[in-house]
């Protein structure tokens, strides 16, 4: 391993600061590295994997696109675009879909999209959007832009004017921001990056009617939280809204890099026309054959249903450690996107790093927070060894 680490140091411009693992093949849950030391992965390349690796009939279908065509650019149709698309669609009750090669793009899409469908509302636009204290959208100018996080901005301004920030779940100081030029506001139906904070039902109904009184677009990222691990395909679904613009990614290819954004019918008629927006690899066969064949698969074998299944004995085993370590202070998430609050003297990188040295994957979320976002197919075997594993680094920790 040290010989990858090193060749990577080397030649990979350093933006990550990577742990000590160089993770060579997978299966099911489970990971293992170059030294055939074996990992239960409870952060599924963060909430990517949904199915794990190497779910049942899911390499097949990709396969069977790479002996066909991989590429063919968005100056033709092509089978699988179709195919990923109808599916999306049907799947999230909206209208259409843009595909993208990422989160943040889809994120940059979706920005677009609302400032064009202001544009087309008279003669003095708006063009403001409110976004959310503590939240995460990507890395690019746009979605820095739009990201409530300072430490992620420094280094990078002046960003993209015209942003307001509000406090997630005080719909108060959402109203406080709202003015004549504003086109939209941008929430995680819960916050993933900024600590796993799922959105009050009081608050994101709040903002929807706050969209419908002042013909504002609504825009919800889901590229954490959707794709059925909050306990239904979207989370939203869950709240009784539906936003005017929905970005996903990560677990819609399941490791495949794809992303998208969902339009309903309104965001879709007065916003993006031929010439606005364009991407040469977004929608491309293999990416939509991958996107396609998940959402059969999540139909097929009910995947949501037992994420519903399975969550409760998850929350159950960490309300127990919870109990039983005093560096545990607080629990919060929703289905298999759970945050456990670290504190009283320990740090939850030191968590991370020891559970990893014990063959657990956990990841981080803000400063004090243990993400656990697995594999959307675990069983409750895979959540005691889970705990087995964090009981083992706290103690090794203690």
């Amino acid at each position: 391993m040290d010989k990858y680490m090193e060749q990577s140091e080397n030649y990979v411009l350093h933006t990550y600061n990577r742990f000590p693992a160089v993770f060579e093949s997978g299966q099911g849950v489970y990971v293992k590295d170059t030294d055939g030391k074996e990992y239960l992965d409870f952060g599924a390349g963060i909430a990517v994997l949904g199915l794990g690796y190497h779910y049942p009939g899911f390499d097949e279908a990709l396969k069977e696109q790479i002996d066909k065509i991989i590429h063919t650019s968005n100056l033709y149709y092509n089978v699988p675009l179709a195919a990923a698309a109808e599916k999306l669609v049907k799947a999230s009750g909206m209208s259409r879909v843009f595909f993208t090669n990422s989160g943040t793009e889809a994120i940059e899409g979706a920005i677009k999209a609302a400032r064009k469908y202001a544009h087309k509302q008279g003669e003095k636009p708006g063009y403001e959007i409110i976004a959310m204290n503590h939240s995460f959208h990507g890395r690019s100018v746009g979605a820095l832009s739009v990201t409530g996080n300072a430490h992620y901005q420094e280094a990078f301004r002046p960003l993209m004017d015209g942003v307001r920030f509000a406090d997630f779940n005080d719909l108060e100081s959402v109203k406080a921001q709202i003015s004549e030029k504003t086109c939209a506001i941008l929430l995680e139906t819960v916050q993933g990056e900024g600590g796993i904070y799922p959105a009050d039902e009081a608050f994101l109904r709040g903002v929807r009617e706050l969209c419908d009184k002042h013909d504002l677009l609504m825009i919800l990222d889901e590229i954490q939280c959707g794709m059925g691990r909050c306990g239904s395909m979207f989370a939203w679904q869950q709240y009784g809204v539906q936003p005017d613009i929905m970005t996903c990614a990560k677990a819609l290819g399941c490791g495949v890099p794809v992303g998208a954004f969902v339009l309903n019918e309104r965001a879709a008629s007065y916003s993006l026309v031929p010439g606005d927006h364009g991407t040469t690899y977004g929608g491309n066969p293999f990416a939509c054959a991958a996107v396609s064949k998940v959402l059969d698969i999540f139909e097929q074998d009910n995947i949501v249903g037992h994420v519903c299944e399975i969550a409760p004995y998850l929350e159950e085993k960490l309300d127990a450690l919870l109990a039983k370590y005093d560096c545990m202070t607080a629990r919060r998430g929703k289905g298999l996107m759970q945050g456990v609050v670290i504190g009283n003297g320990v740090k939850v990188g030191d968590v991370v790093k020891a559970c990893l040295a014990n063959g657990l994957i956990v990841l981080s979320a803000g400063s004090d927070v243990l993400r656990i976002v697995p594999p959307l197919i675990i069983e409750k075997q895979h959540v005691d060894e889970m705990a087995q594993k964090i009981e083992k680094a706290l103690g090794s920790l203690a």
